[in-house]
């Protein structure tokens, strides 16, 4: 090579040096944390585009956004991951989604660093195998829209403290070994919240508050709640699905008052009696199970009612009528 190409050379190495440190949109600080939380989890597969000569903006499983280039997405699911969420996933300062799901060696408590993220609008731990309580902080991430902890091993009662989240729309919290009663707190969400609670150890009496609250879809099935449920419906509400069943309530059926917008009711497995209103002849049911109760009396003729299958309707203390058989 002549002595006049050499510099030119190296001219050329320099400037694509240059160059490729000032096309790299990502933050250095924020790409030192995401390969701590890399080699927290022991460098796995699933994060095997995070590599330290490429842009973070580019990594599987990250966002950046677009006019600060800073992380704000964090979404790491369905694959080999093994150990505890890190600390570190609290010095993400601009996060607005944080996201593990259907990871089920992912260990341990709800890291308490997520305190820290206070720009946090989507949280979903899900599928995973966290122990321990939920914790009281997450009432201060006050821009959260979405929480989900389903399937994990949660226990202890649920926090009160939840209902100051002002803009939360969807909260998921089934399928744990959550006990304890439901905070009356909850009649003060935002109206229209999707509340799903089923499948834990929770008990007493659904909350009296409920009566002001309008959820757009409630499920507390599967726990060992009491009482009387009534305080769910009313003529004012716009709630659309309604999910009570395998609980120990005991009510009145033939005195709820029920919103037009109900679509699908199911109440099988408990103590609840009286008979169906006829006001379910207007409703425009999708769904509707009121199997193993004590219901009686004739099951109105209209609407959806007849279209149900006699499995819908059995195992009650006296109820009849089409599709079951006749009355006597």
């Amino acid at each position: 090579m002549g002595s006049t190409s050499r510099p030119l050379l190296c001219l050329f190495c320099l400037a694509l040096l240059f160059y490729s440190a000032i096309s790299e949109l990502c933050n250095p600080e924020d790409k030192k944390v995401l390969l701590k939380i890399k080699q927290a989890f022991n460098n796995p597969y699933i994060l095997a585009s995070w590599n330290p000569n490429d842009d973070c903006c580019d990594w599987y499983t990250v966002t950046c956004d677009a006019t600060s280039h800073r992380i704000n997405s964090l979404t790491i699911f369905a694959g080999n991951l093994s150990g505890q969420i890190p600390p570190e996933v609290g010095d993400l300062p601009y996060l607005t989604n944080l996201e593990f799901h259907k990871l089920s060696n992912v260990t341990g408590q709800i890291q308490p660093a997520i305190v820290k993220l206070t720009h946090l609008n989507f949280l979903r731990l899900s599928w995973l195998n966290l122990t321990g309580p939920i914790p009281d902080f997450l009432s201060k991430l006050k821009n959260l829209t979405f929480i989900d902890f389903a399937f994990n091993q949660l226990s202890g009662s649920i926090p009160p403290s939840l209902s100051q989240l002002p803009n939360l729309n969807g909260l998921h919290l089934d399928r744990n070994k959550l006990s304890g009663p439901i905070p009356s707190s909850f009649g003060n969400f935002p109206q229209g919240l999707y509340l799903f609670l089923s499948h834990n150890q929770l008990t007493g009496s659904i909350p009296s508050s409920f009566a002001h609250m309008d959820f757009g879809y409630i499920d507390l099935s599967r726990n060992k709640l009491e009482g009387d449920a009534s305080v769910v419906f009313g003529s004012n509400k716009t709630i659309q699905i309604v999910d009570l069943s395998r609980n120990l309530l005991k009510f009145n059926l033939s005195k709820v008052v029920f919103p037009k917008s109900l679509t699908s009711l199911d109440l099988n497995h408990n103590m609840i009696y009286g008979g169906l209103p006829l006001e379910l002849t207007t409703l425009n049911l999708q769904y509707l199970n009121v199997s193993y109760n004590r219901l009686c009396g004739q099951i109105p003729v209209g609407g959806k009612l007849q279209s149900f299958d006699y499995s819908n309707y059995f195992h009650n203390r006296c109820l009849c009528g089409s599709p079951l058989p006749s009355c006597k």
